[in-house]
């Protein structure tokens, strides 16, 4: 099950929409939905999060707390709509393909993928990539 929380004025549009294109994504992964938030936020308060529980004194646009059992995937995914805004602009690309990437790549973490390494960043990009091609 897929839920959307909000802790600022932003609401996604088409939650429905949303969550199937999540849905078939770990479906194709192999692995199985369980119970994932989504929670949208201001940077202030994502950034409270990434000092409290991580010690980075840093602004970021994700932070996902994995609970995951396996192949049933299970998390917190915290997305901070000020930072998705301002790296949309950045990288020259829609609020939503930035916003989308974001969801996505929560997810590709629980499925298994890493991004530390330049081979599995680039391996993560692609499977992002693939991904927002199958938005409909």
């Amino acid at each position: 099950m897929i839920s959307f929380n909000y802790e600022t004025e932003f609401k996604l549009e088409n939650e429905t929409k949303i969550s199937e294109w999540i849905s078939k994504a770990i479906n194709s992964e192999n692995c199985k939905e369980g119970e994932l938030n989504y929670i949208f936020c201001c940077d202030d308060y994502l950034h409270k999060i990434n000092v409290d529980f991580l010690n980075h004194d840093t602004l970021t646009d994700i932070i996902s707390f994995d609970y995951s059992v396996g192949k049933e995937l299970h998390g917190d995914i915290y997305i901070s709509v000020e930072r998705v805004e301002d790296n949309a602009k950045d990288f020259d690309v829609s609020f939503e393909d930035e916003l989308a990437r974001v969801m996505i790549h929560g997810i590709l973490h629980y499925c298994g993928y890493k991004d530390k390494s330049e081979e599995d960043a680039k391996l993560m990009r692609s499977k992002e990539d693939y991904y927002l091609s199958t938005r409909s």
